[in-house]
């Protein structure tokens, strides 16, 4: 049989290097591309992004569908709407407001009804990414998310006919949103039932009775406290999506909801359109995705090769090993942070506690796990092997911290019973593996561009969508893992080599030659390709200037949507002077 996943890895290769290949080299060629794109002229000011951008060597400079698909929706309102709007969102809580006024950006100090718990981390996050070329950027208001999940989620109906909302925000929020707005849902809701609003009438979603399915062909019950309960067609476990599932259907898959703490966050859902700049953002969300401020405000815990003392960021971390001697397992260390309590009694399915157990398994459940063998052949053996042997192997994964346990069946008690729990470690401790396993929190991982700085190679699960989403290549700078994780082993298998219980399952020769190399030498080889393709991506693409050269194109658009005539706002190409 021909294996997978070279393949997968050689297209995306391809797909990447076609990508780059496109790229403008000059400014006619951006507004050009920016035209055919977007079918509309570039906004006033776009010669500056570019001399900007060039100037500090920007890759990916044509790249900002996610941006534009993200802004789509406010082109629907006049700009003295969306600027009321910009302001009355600002109101809320955990929402801060950035405002670029003359030439300079300031967080605003606002006065509200009730304070969100969180601080002004991200916002100030933001207001650093503007510093370079605030000078040049129009008057308008930003409001930021303090939360790490998204917040915007509008109903179907009141995107589709409009006439059935209020649409003049003058009447203010509170009539927008259909009564007094509140921080928490206090019984009178949920984030998902408010996303199930979005999702267009006659999907599963909108069936109640569907939405509580645990499989989107209904045939397997719920079971919340089943590490393997993403139920999927037979041989998942030798299946390998080509990216991540951050444009998963949850409305056609409603079952899959329970399996995402985002759905059960305490935080009541701003249930109009309203723009909210947040750091990711689920399928179905309107925020709009800025640069997370974990990415450029360095520390101990989310910056690689960060020197504490000298407060510089250095080449190599001081912890950092050769590739030769990293440890051939799959190592994940975090907080049992994942989602929200309302409503309770959910947080066994949140995807941390999922793949906690499902990496501490010592059932007698076996997964189908195909290797070679002999090893380094080009035959492959399918066969069963217990899950508890292959954990033993392969997995080092635990919690460290225990936050919010009260949403937790049973209490403190039964989390530190069913979920392994092991003592922290420094940051630069992941070096020493060779596989870093990136799982999202209550929201986007904030770890991840650090892991990819590494010389580790890095396998992300994630539903969210974020800044860079449209520059980064799965399979060649990460490996991506399903929602579900099922294929985890076998993504072990190829690029390392068959484990003793594999071999043991299939009684193979190799258990009793000693001459024989079991470890993948070629994968091993693609293994390290795609951590070294990570590291110079986050060298190159994943710099923090580039983070400002997206703001900075950001702004632009913000600017112009903002303005009362947009098409006075546009930036067309000088022609050529004429003699008078």
């Amino acid at each position: 049989m021909t294996h997978p996943i070279p393949m997968l890895m050689a297209e995306a290769e391809d797909k990447y290097r076609d990508r780059l290949g496109k790229q403008s080299k000059t400014l006619v060629d951006a507004v050009n591309e920016y035209k055919r794109r977007y079918a509309r002229d570039p906004p006033r000011g776009f010669d500056n992004w570019w001399k900007f951008a060039a100037e500090h060597n920007a890759t990916m400079v044509d790249e900002y569908d996610g941006m534009m698909v993200a802004l789509a929706p406010f082109w629907e309102l006049p700009g003295d709407e969306l600027r009321r709007r910009a302001v009355q969102v600002g109101n809320l809580p955990s929402v801060d407001i950035v405002r670029v006024k003359d030439g300079k950006a300031a967080l605003m100090t606002i006065e509200k009804r009730f304070q969100g718990t969180d601080g002004t981390s991200r916002a100030k996050g933001f207001l650093r990414l503007l510093a370079k070329f605030q000078s040049k950027l129009p008057d308008m208001d930003f409001p930021i998310n303090a939360k790490p999940e998204g917040r915007v989620l509008v109903p179907w109906e009141h995107r589709q006919f409009p006439n059935m909302t209020e649409q003049k925000s003058s009447v203010g929020i509170d009539v927008m949103l259909g009564g007094e707005f509140t921080a928490d849902w206090r019984g009178t809701g949920n984030t998902w039932e408010a996303f199930r609003r979005t999702c267009q009438p006659g999907s599963q979603a909108r069936r109640p009775f569907s939405s509580i399915r645990s499989n989107i062909h209904g045939t397997h019950p719920v079971n919340y406290f089943d590490s393997t309960d993403f139920h999927s067609e037979p041989g998942d476990d030798f299946h390998f999506p080509k990216t991540l599932d951050n444009k998963f259907d949850f409305c056609r898959n409603p079952w899959a909801h329970f399996n995402h703490g985002h759905f059960f966050s305490d935080w009541r859902a701003i249930q109009g359109l309203y723009p909210l700049f947040s750091s990711g953002k689920a399928p179905g969300y309107l925020d709009i995705p800025i640069p997370s401020h974990y990415y450029h405000s360095h520390s101990a815990q989310y910056t690689y090769a960060w020197d504490g003392v000298k407060k510089v960021v250095k080449e190599v971390d001081d912890m950092e090993i050769p590739w030769q001697q990293k440890n051939n397992t799959i190592f994940w260390r975090g907080a049992t942070t994942g989602g929200g309590s309302t409503p309770t009694g959910f947080a066994p399915t949140y995807h941390r506690y999922r793949f906690v157990r499902l990496a501490s398994d010592h059932s007698d459940i076996r997964k189908a796990i195909v290797f070679s063998d002999p090893p380094n052949s080009a035959k492959y053996q399918q066969a069963n092997v217990p899950i508890a042997k292959l954990n033993d192997e392969i997995m080092d994964v635990a919690f460290v911290k225990l936050t919010g346990y009260a949403n937790y069946p049973g209490g403190r008690a039964a989390v530190m019973t069913e979920n392994r729990f092991a003592e922290s470690v420094p940051f630069g401790h992941h070096w020493k593996y060779k596989y870093l396993l990136d799982i999202d929190g209550k929201g986007y991982s904030a770890r991840f561009l650090a892991f990819l700085a590494s010389d580790s190679a890095v396998i992300k699960s994630t539903v969210y969508s974020e800044y860079f989403s449209d520059w980064i290549q799965p399979w060649l700078h990460y490996i991506p893992l399903s929602q579900g994780y099922r294929e985890i082993y076998n993504i072990f298998s190829f690029f390392s080599g068959p484990t003793e219980s594999m071999l043991q399952a299939v009684n193979s020769s190799a258990l009793y030659d000693d001459s024989t190399v079991r470890k993948s030498e070629d994968g091993d080889r693609l293994l390290r390709r795609i951590a070294q393709a990570g590291k110079q991506w986050k060298k190159t693409v994943g710099r923090t200037i580039d983070m400002e050269v997206y703001v900075y194109r950001l702004c632009l658009e913000w600017g112009r949507l903002m303005a009362d005539n947009r098409d006075d706002v546009n930036f067309t190409m000088p022609g050529p002077s004429k003699s008078p």
